[in-house]
C-alpha cells in the first residue's frame, strides 16, 4: 500500500489542513531558536575583543602596563589595530558562514535538517578550539575562518528547520525566537568583554572567545533528542517516517485523521511543485531555483531574489557597523568616558526590542513591520549623521547621537531583524526549499562580509575618516529598503508553507494581505471516493523521493 500503510484523508477544508499542537510540541520547536544565540555571540564579542588593551597589545608589540593605555579600556592614545587587521579579523568569519550556508542546503537534503545542524555545531566547535589556541594573528583568522562554515550551516539550516516544523499561526513568532536568542548572545557577549576587558594576560580574549563552545554543545545535544523535519522526508519520500514525526511535532497520535490530513495537503503541494517544475540531475536542481521569468510572481527565480535581496537589505540598514565596530567606534568620538558600557547598553536595547516581535509579526504581519521599520531607522540614522556632523565635538550633541542609535537599534530589532529570517523560511516551495534558504542566507554573509571589510576603511582616523557621517550611507540605504519593502515583500502571516506557496501564485505583494486561501492542493490534487489521497500520488512522491 502506498505510504507503508499510512492512510492519508485529503480535504478541500482550508481551515483544517494543520493539527491542533500541544504545549510540549510549541516547546520542540522552540528549542530549535537557541541556534542564534552562539551566532549572536560569536558575532558580538569580537566588537570589544578589538578594542582590549591586551587584545591591541598583541598585535602592535606594545605592553598593556604602557601608561599610554587607558585603564578604563579606552582608545590606546591611538595605539590600535590598523583598519586591515580589524577589517579581515571581522570580516573571515562571515566569507566562512557564506560558503558554510551554500553548502548547507546540499547537505540538508541529503542527509535531514536536523543533522546538518549538528554538524554545523561540531565544526564550529572545533574553529573556537583554534581560536581560543591562538596567540598569533594567523591561527586566529584561520579559526575564525572554520567557524564561519559551521555558522553558516546552522544559520542557513536552523531558519529551514524552524519554519517546517512551526505550526502556521505561530511561525512568525517562533522564527522571531532566533533572532532574539541572536540578541541575547550579543549580549552575553558584550557582558564577558566587559567582564574580562581590563586583564593583562591573554585571558581578556581567550575567556570570550572559549565560552562559545558551550552554547554549540548545547544546541547540538538538544536536537539529538528533536525530531527531523517532516517536510524532508516527504521530499525523500518516506511517507511512514514524515507521519510519524510529524505526529510528534503536533502531539498527536502518528495515525489520526488530524496527521493524515495536514500530510495529505504536504504531499500534494510537493507533488504538484515536481508537476510545475520536474527534478533532475544535482546541477538541473540548483538550475531550478532560477527558472521563470523575474517579472513572475510565482517564479523561482523571483523568489530566489527575492530571498537573496531581502537578506541583503537586511545588512544595508547598518545594524552589524554598531555590532561589530560600536566600540572601536564610540572611542574615536573621544567624549565617551567607557565605551564598553556605551556597546552593553546598545546590545541591552538590541535585547530587549526583540520579542516585541513575537506578538507584532503575527498581529501587524511581516510586510507591515518591514516597511515601518525601515522608516523608522532611516530617520533616525539621519538624525545621527546631522548631529554628529554638525557639532560632532559636543559631549551633549554626542548624548543624543547615542539615543538615537539607540532607537535605530530598537526599530531594527523589531521589525527588520526577526522579519527577514521569517520571510525567506516562508517563500520557496519545497523541492527548492532547502536552496533557496540556504542562498538567502549566503548572500546576508556575503553582504556582511563586505561591509565588515569596507567600514574600517570608512571610519577609521587614519582612513576615510567619515565618523558620525558614515550614518548618512547607512540612512540612504535605509531608504531603498523602505521603498524595497513596500513594492515587492508579501504578506504570509496566517498561512501555511503550502498555502504561501498558492498565494505567490495569485497575487502580488501590494495586494497579498488581502488574499484568503480558497482551496487545498489535496482537493485539486486528486481525492478517491472516499476522500483520502489518490495513490498515485503518494507512489509518485515515493519513488521521486528516493533518487533524490
Amino acid at each position: 500500500m502506498p505510504g507503508g500503510g499510512v492512510g492519508l484523508v485529503a480535504t478541500a477544508d482550508t481551515g483544517r489542513i494543520e493539527s491542533p499542537v500541544t504545549l510540549k510540541a510549541y516547546l520542540m520547536c522552540a528549542f530549535a531558536a537557541f541556534g542564534g544565540i552562539f551566532f549572536g555571540y560569536d558575532s558580538g564579542y569580537i566588537n570589544g575583543v578589538l578594542g582590549m588593551n591586551y587584545f591591541v597589545h598583541l598585535y602592535t608589540g606594545l605592553d598593556p602596563n604602557d601608561p599610554r593605555f587607558a585603564k578604563d579600556g579606552s582608545d590606546p592614545k591611538g595605539f590600535a589595530l590598523p583598519s586591515w587587521q580589524k577589517s579581515l579579523i571581522v570580516s573571515i568569519l562571515s566569507a566562512g558562514t557564506f560558503f558554510g550556508a551554500l553548502m548547507a542546503g546540499d547537505i540538508a537534503d541529503f542527509t535531514g535538517r536536523r543533522t546538518t545542524i549538528i554538524l554545523g555545531c561540531i565544526v564550529f566547535i572545533v574553529g573556537v578550539i583554534l581560536q581560543t589556541a591562538s596567540s598569533s594573528y594567523g591561527l586566529l583568522v584561520a579559526g575564525r575562518l572554520v567557524a564561519g562554515f559551521g555558522i553558516g550551516f546552522v544559520s542557513a539550516i536552523i531558519i529551514l528547520y524552524m519554519s517546517e516544523i512551526a505550526p502556521k499561526k505561530v511561525r512568525g513568532a517562533i522564527v522571531s525566537g532566533y533572532q532574539f536568542c541572536i540578541t541575547i548572545g550579543l549580549l552575553l557577549a558584550s557582558c564577558v568583554d566587559y567582564g574580562t576587558q581590563n586583564y593583562t594576560n591573554s585571558g581578556s580574549y581567550r575567556i570570550p572567545v572559549a565560552i562559545q563552545m558551550l552554547w554549540a554543545i548545547i544546541l547540538a545535544t538538544g536536537l539529538f533528542f528533536l525530531p527531523e523535519s517532516p517536510r524532508y522526508f516527504v521530499k525523500r519520500g518516506k511517507i511512514v517516517r514524515a507521519a510519524e514525526v510529524l505526529g510528534r511535532l503536533r502531539g498527536q497520535p502518528h495515525d489520526s485523521e488530524l496527521i493524515q490530513t495536514e500530510l495529505a495537503e504536504i504531499i500534494a503541494n510537493h507533488e504538484y511543485e515536481l508537476q510545475v517544475i520536474p527534478q533532475g540531475s544535482y546541477f538541473s536542481s540548483w538550475a531550478n531555483c532560477f527558472k521563470g521569468s523575474l517579472f513572475h510572481q510565482k517564479s523561482n527565480l523571483r523568489r530566489t531574489i527575492l530571498g537573496t535581496s531581502l537578506q541583503m537589505m537586511q545588512q544595508w540598514t547598518g545594524i552589524n557597523f554598531i555590532f561589530y565596530f560600536g566600540t572601536t567606534f564610540f572611542q574615536q568620538l573621544g567624549t565617551i568616558n567607557n565605551p564598553f558600557l556605551i556597546g552593553l547598553i546598545t546590545t541591552l536595547v538590541n535585547v530587549c526590542s526583540t520579542p516585541i516581535s513575537f506578538y507584532t509579526i503575527e498581529r501587524f504581519g511581516r510586510r507591515s513591520l518591514l516597511i515601518w521599520g525601515a522608516f523608522g531607522m532611516l530617520v533616525c540614522e539621519f538624525i545621527v549623521a546631522i548631529a554628529g556632523t554638525v557639532d560632532g565635538s559636543n559631549p551633549t550633541t554626542v548624548k543624543a547621537e547615542i539615543a538615537f542609535i539607540c532607537i535605530y537599534i530598537f526599530f531594527f530589532a523589531s521589525t527588520w531583524g526577526p522579519g527577514a529570517w521569517v520571510v525567506i523560511g516562508e517563500i520557496f516551495p519545497l523541492p527548492i526549499r532547502s536552496r533557496g534558504v540556504a542562498l538567502s542566507t549566503a548572500s546576508n554573509w556575503l553582504w556582511n562580509c563586505i561591509i565588515a571589510v569596507i567600514t574600517p576603511y570608512m571610519v577609521d582616523s587614519d582612513q576615510g575618516n567619515l565618523g558620525p557621517k558614515v550614518f548618512f550611507v547607512w540612512g540612504s540605504l535605509c531608504v531603498g529598503c523602505f521603498i524595497y519593502a513596500y513594492m515587492l515583500i508579501p504578506e504570509t502571516k496566517g498561512l501555511s508553507l503550502e498555502q504561501v506557496d498558492r498565494m505567490l501564485e495569485e497575487t502580488n505583494a501590494r495586494n497579498s494581505s488581502k488574499w484568503v486561501p480558497h482551496s487545498t492542493f489535496a482537493s485539486e490534487m486528486g481525492l478517491t471516493d472516499k476522500g483520502t489521497l489518490a495513490p498515485e500520488i503518494v507512489e509518485d512522491v515515493e519513488r521521486k523521493g528516493s533518487v533524490v
